[in-house]
């Protein structure tokens, strides 16, 4: 049981250990290739990533070479880690429960209205030096400039990303006729301008908010079966932990009490002769 349990402690923190590069690599990875330039999912990502690192280490160090002190530092960490994750768990689920896009007739694209999202992430993209950097983000990753040559018949028969149905064309509600605008206010938003387009308006927004809702349901899933790792894991270090524990000290003064209840002490039978004697004389 000893070298079982150290062993495969040992060789799941050691892959632990690996996959702790790839998830901070994906998380600098991610921030260039999302649409949006969003990266506050970025930073979860890396700290998550640096402390399976240092956790991992401690508990691979502790579990091959009985370093009981290392696996302490570790369970007591790891259980930090897995309450903090279910933690973010639960307020992704939360903040991502709202949302989604809105049928258009006659058009395969969806539409976003800023109101159906979590009041938390509608916050953040009210915040307008915060919009200003994904907007230039938006403008830079050309996402509208795939649709410029789009005819009548395309917006009729192709679908959109969230962002482009948000921010590169006006609601499909506006109508613009003799100078006369009618619609909300993001038709008044509006602009024909390469720089401009709907990068303001609330369904540009709503478009971004949507992009970070999938994009934070798929990092839930993955979250969810990180956190059955780690139940796991810990479960199987706490046995580490006893092992290298008991290895280090192998005599424990309760182990005389123990010992006892399967196979009495040496004196135990004179004891009992001697009161059986003393009840005969008596």
């Amino acid at each position: 049981m000893y070298r079982f349990s150290n062993t495969v402690i040992g060789v799941i923190n050691l892959l632990s250990l690996l996959a702790s590069i790839p998830i901070k690599g994906t998380a600098l990875w991610k921030a260039r290739s999302s649409k949006t330039c969003e990266n506050f999912l970025q930073t979860p990502l890396l700290v998550i990533g640096f402390i399976i690192l240092l956790v991992s280490l401690a508990g691979f160090i502790g579990a091959c070479f009985n370093v009981a002190w290392a696996l302490w530092v570790y369970l007591v960490v790891m259980i930090f880690l897995i309450a903090t994750l279910m933690g973010l768990t639960l307020f992704g689920l939360v903040v991502t429960s709202q949302g989604g896009g809105v049928e258009v007739p006659g058009r395969v694209y969806k539409e976003y209205r800023l109101g159906d999202y979590h009041p938390w992430l509608r916050e953040r993209v009210r915040d307008q030096e915060y919009w200003n950097s994904i907007r230039s983000c938006i403008l830079t990753s050309k996402t509208c400039s795939k649709i410029e040559s789009w005819t009548t018949l395309d917006y009729f028969q192709r679908d959109m990303t969230s962002v482009q149905s948000g921010c590169c064309k006006p609601p499909t509600a506006c109508t613009y006729e003799t100078g006369v605008i009618v619609g909300g206010e993001d038709c008044y938003r509006w602009n024909n301008g390469i720089e401009t387009l709907c990068y303001e308006c609330d369904a540009c927004k709503a478009g971004v908010l949507e992009e970070i809702r999938l994009d934070w349901r798929k990092l839930s899933v993955v979250n969810i079966l990180v956190l059955v790792l780690l139940i796991t894991v810990y479960a199987a270090g706490c046995c580490a932990f006893h092992n290298t524990h008991h290895a280090a000290h192998p005599y424990h003064p309760s182990d005389d009490n123990r010992m006892t209840k399967v196979r009495p002490r040496w004196d135990y039978y004179w004891w009992r002769w001697w009161h059986e004697k003393k009840e005969q004389l008596y």
